[in-house]
């Protein structure tokens, strides 16, 4: 397991494990976006999934799925209507896969967006992903790291 998510719960891990358990090579979870300040926000990663599958299609800091007929411009209510996930930084590996990962050159898109899973991705691998209503804060950023600390009390 790897994750920049200290409020980790165990539902959230026994879900990771299943899917695991399920062949996927890699797991990950994702939960729906709220507001559409979160969802124009760099810092919180997005994922698009197939539908039928719940794969990973991509991963990317950008808004995505991009509201074309929009011009990009959302709100709260576009955000909550449409699949717009955020990732979460918490992943399972199967063995295999993390031994292989760690001898796969950066892959291009992995250097543009600055996101380690695209690698997997751009290697071919499936990333499964779960999608949870659990409340996670993440912390990749000084103004996280503030937040968390104030959720602590």
């Amino acid at each position: 397991m790897q994750a920049d998510e200290p409020l980790v719960t165990g539902g959230q891990l026994r879900a990771l494990a299943g899917l695991l358990a399920g062949g996927a090579p890699m797991a990950t979870l994702a939960t729906p976006f709220k507001r559409a300040a979160d969802f124009a926000n760099p810092n919180q990663v997005k994922v698009v999934l197939a539908p039928a599958t719940r794969r990973a299609l991509f991963f990317s800091r950008s808004p995505m799925p991009y509201a074309r007929d929009r011009a990009g411009v959302v709100d709260d209510a576009w955000v909550a209507a449409n699949p717009c996930f955020k990732h979460l930084g918490l992943y399972g590996y199967r063995a295999d896969l993390l031994e292989k990962f760690a001898r796969l050159p950066l892959g291009k898109l992995e250097q543009i967006e600055k996101l380690e899973q695209l690698r997997v991705l751009e290697n071919g691998y499936e990333i499964a992903c779960e999608v949870t209503e659990d409340p996670t804060i993440g912390v990749d950023t000084p103004e996280d790291a503030v937040k968390f600390e104030q959720w602590l009390g």
